[in-house]
């Protein structure tokens, strides 16, 4: 993979006029959703063609979940305008559709997309995350409903070449918002530490995104430029890290908890890993990662070390300490049945990369512990 350049800005934004200038950029294709208007960037779009000839094409018409018809107008423009680069400018909605675009933009529109072979092309993507917690902008994956199914899309090629950090995008969000985020980003570090797939390298990122985290993570809630910035870079290393080995069990579970009780994707991951953590480290006779349960251990002993604890009981009680001062408490489960429909929900594909084997028995108790159930 080809290594992604990082631009931290400034708030002139010079920064980016000089990338895009370097890369021979005529005409922008600008993934964005309404809210782009309401950050400090988009005032240097308003002038940039005046400012170094960049033609600005903007794209807006997709929604939460982007839907493959959303992405074939998308594709569309792109060709009818003739541009050479694509910018994503929001959270994992933008980054999907802009991957798409960049991936289907060279393929044959009378045929339909997902059904065909992904050639990689030299069109120039660009990143510009709006929270510090999904990392897609490091990531090879994008999902797009098509018929109201999901369709996961995942191609090297569209891995922006280029991110773009703005601490200012991270002012206004909601504290809710920042929270929730932040904590994606640390399940994202964790869980590729113990994923099965995990590598010297992958582990080198979560080790290095953690410690941004903690160090951090203050400053970051206390709205700080230098937390903002900090944590910006952190979600961009675990993405790179997801990258490699995937997510595990705590993102499994943690759909149907967010569709269910409708808290964010990352209050829910986290607490998915508040249970799946302790229960698997007193159960290392159950580890099924082929490198043996002292390597899993191990595993344990570095996620704990990069969160500045000396042993895994430690992390844990720190963990749990965070999630506690964040105020991201359980939900109360709303009927008897959600229990099961919580334990059928997950799928099993998806826990291939957790390094210990979870049937339904266990979900069903680990999500009694998370919904502290007696």
């Amino acid at each position: 993979m080809k290594k992604q350049e990082i631009l931290v800005t400034d708030s002139v934004f010079s920064e980016l006029d000089y990338y895009l200038k370097k890369i021979g950029v005529k005409r922008l294709l600008l993934v964005c959703g309404e809210s782009f208007s309401s950050l400090a960037i988009s005032k240097s779009f308003e002038t940039i063609e005046k400012r170094i000839g960049v033609k600005i094409v903007k794209f807006s018409n997709y929604k939460p979940n982007p839907t493959y018809d959303s992405v074939v107008e998308g594709v569309k423009i792109f060709r009818q305008n003739n541009c050479d680069t694509i910018m994503a400018a929001g959270g994992g909605s933008a980054m999907d559709v802009a991957k798409c675009i960049k991936l289907f933009s060279n393929m044959d529109a009378s045929v339909n997309y997902i059904e065909q072979k992904i050639t990689p092309n030299d069109v120039n993507l660009i990143a510009l995350p709006t929270t510090a917690g999904s990392g897609s902008e490091a990531t090879r994956y994008a999902v797009i409903y098509y018929n109201g199914e999901k369709q996961s899309i995942a191609d090297e090629s569209c891995i922006p070449s280029c991110v773009l950090m703005d601490a200012s995008v991270l002012k206004t969000l909601p504290l809710y918002q920042k929270k929730s985020t932040m904590l994606d980003a640390l399940c994202h570090s964790m869980e590729s530490f113990w994923s099965v797939n995990s590598t010297e390298e992958s582990k080198q990122y979560s080790r290095e995104a953690i410690q941004l985290m903690m160090k951090y993570k203050n400053a970051y809630l206390a709205n700080e430029a230098i937390g903002n910035t900090a944590m910006l870079k952190a979600a961009n290393i675990a993405g790179k890290a997801i990258n490699i080995t995937q997510t595990t069990a705590g993102h499994a579970m943690c759909y149907k908890l967010t569709s269910l009780y409708g808290i964010a994707h990352g209050h829910a991951a986290a607490l998915c890993n508040a249970a799946l953590w302790p229960y698997m480290a007193q159960h290392m006779e159950k580890c099924i990662d082929p490198r043996g349960k002292d390597y899993l251990e191990d595993l344990f002993l570095e996620t704990a070390s990069a969160m500045g604890c000396g042993s895994i009981d430690e992390a844990l009680t720190r963990y749990q300490s965070i999630l506690a001062e964040l105020g991201m408490d359980a939900p109360i489960m709303k009927n008897v049945s959600d229990l099961e429909v919580l334990t059928e929900s997950v799928n099993p594909a998806r826990l291939r990369n957790n390094p210990m084997r979870l049937d339904k028995e266990t979900l069903r108790y680990l999500y009694k512990l998370i919904l502290n159930i007696n």
